[in-house]
C-alpha cells in the first residue's frame, strides 16, 4: 500500500479493508456471541464509566496493548507477574506502564459473568480501543478469540519493544519483524498524540546527545530550552513527566504530526521520522490532513497490529487471573 497524500485514497483503502472477511487469522468478529454474549458490552460499559473520570488512563492502556503485541504477539504476556523468571513487566520499557488494575477489574466482572471464557488478551485489545474512542479518538475493528500466553520474559521485552532512542533504521526493522510496514510506523507513531513521558526517556537529547554534554541538533532549540528550564532540569531527572503533545495531550488529533514538522517531537524515535523521505512525506501529509483522515489510517494500522502473532484455538490458555498462569 503506497503512502500518498490524497484523502480519497486513504478513505478508499479504508473502505476496501472494511470489506474483508470477518474471520481473520483465526480471530472472529463476535467470537463470544454464544459463549459470553455480554462480554464486549461489559468491557465497553466499564471503560465508559471510568475513563471520563480518568482520561489520562487512555494512553497507558493503548501503550500496554502496543507493548504486549510486540512481544510474543497479542497474548497478554505483559500482564504476567515474575516468578522464577523475570517477566516483561520488569523490563525497563514497561516499568512505567499503568492500567494493570483496570484490566484486572474488567477480568473480575467477566469471570463472574462467564468463568474461564474471555481471555485477558482480548480484554487488553478491546479496552485499549474503547478507551481511545471514549476520549474522542478513533475506533477500529477488534476481532476476538485471542488466547493468553503462558510465558513472559524480560529479555524478550528488551529485544522487541521499539525504544524512544531508536533511529529510523532500528524503528523500521522492529516494525517489519512484526509484519508491519513504513505506513504503519508513521500512522501508529500518532499514538503519541496522547499521554506523557518521563524525562529520563529523552533527556540525553537535551544534555548529552553524543556523550559530549551537547544537545541534539534535530530538536527545536526554543522547545529544548523550555524543556530544560521548566521540566527536565538535569540529566538525572527520572520523575518529572512531560506532555507528549503539549497543549492537547488528552486529545487525539493531528497536532503530534504538526509538532514533528516543527522539530518538537519528544523522542529520538519521533524526530527520526523526518530522516527518511517517505516517512517525512507521510508525516507532512497527516500534519496537513483532517483528524478524520488520521483516524482512518490509524485504525487500519491498529487492525494489523492487534493481530500480531495471536494465539488461537488450542494454543495458550484462558487465564483465571490476568497476572498468573493457571
Amino acid at each position: 500500500m503506497k503512502l500518498v497524500s490524497g484523502c480519497g485514497v486513504f478513505l478508499v483503502t479504508w473502505v476496501l479493508l472494511g470489506a474483508l472477511s470477518s474471520v481473520q487469522g483465526g480471530l472472529e468478529t463476535g467470537f463470544y456471541a454464544k459463549s459470553c454474549p455480554q462480554a464486549e458490552e461489559i468491557i465497553l460499559n466499564y471503560v465508559k464509566k471510568h475513563i471520563p473520570h480518568a482520561p489520562t488512563l487512555a494512553a497507558p492502556l493503548l501503550r500496554m496493548h502496543f507493548h504486549d503485541c510486540f512481544v510474543r504477539g497479542c497474548d497478554a504476556s505483559v500482564l504476567l507477574n515474575s516468578t522464577t523468571q523475570q517477566a516483561e513487566k520488569d523490563a525497563a520499557p514497561n516499568l512505567t506502564l499503568r492500567g494493570f488494575g483496570f484490566i484486572d477489574a474488567i477480568k473480575s466482572l467477566l469471570e463472574k459473568e462467564c468463568p474461564g471464557v474471555v481471555s485477558c488478551a482480548d480484554i487488553v485489545s478491546l479496552a485499549a480501543r474503547d478507551a481511545v474512542e471514549t476520549i474522542g479518538g478513533p475506533t477500529w475493528k477488534v476481532p476476538t478469540g485471542r488466547r493468553d500466553g503462558t510465558v513472559s520474559n524480560k529479555t524478550e521485552a528488551l529485544q522487541n519493544i521499539p525504544g524512544p532512542d531508536f533511529n529510523f533504521s532500528r524503528l523500521i526493522s522492529s516494525f517489519e519483524k512484526k509484519g508491519l510496514d513504513l505506513n504503519d510506523l508513521v500512522w501508529l507513531s500518532g499514538a503519541h498524540t496522547i499521554g506523557i513521558a518521563h524525562c529520563n526517556f529523552f533527556t540525553k537529547r537535551l544534555y548529552n546527545f553524543t556523550g559530549k554534554f551537547d544537545q541534539d541538533p534535530s530538536i527545536d532549540p526554543f522547545y529544548a530550552d523550555n524543556l530544560k528550564k521548566y521540566k527536565c532540569k538535569n540529566l538525572q531527572d527520572n520523575t518529572t513527566f512531560v506532555e507528549m503533545d503539549p497543549g492537547s495531550f488528552l486529545t487525539f488529533d493531528t497536532d503530534y504530526y504538526k509538532n514533528i514538522i516543527k522539530r518538537r517531537g519528544l523522542f529520538t524515535s519521533d524526530a527520526s521520522l523526518l530522516t527518511n523521505a517517505t516517512a517525512k512525506a507521510g508525516v507532512t501529509t497527516l500534519a496537513n490532513s483532517s483528524d478524520s483522515v488520521f483516524f482512518s489510517v490509524f485504525a487500519i494500522s491498529m487492525e494489523k497490529m492487534n493481530q500480531i502473532e495471536v494465539k488461537t484455538g488450542s494454543e495458550g490458555e484462558i487465564r483465571k487471573h490476568c497476572a498468573l498462569v493457571n
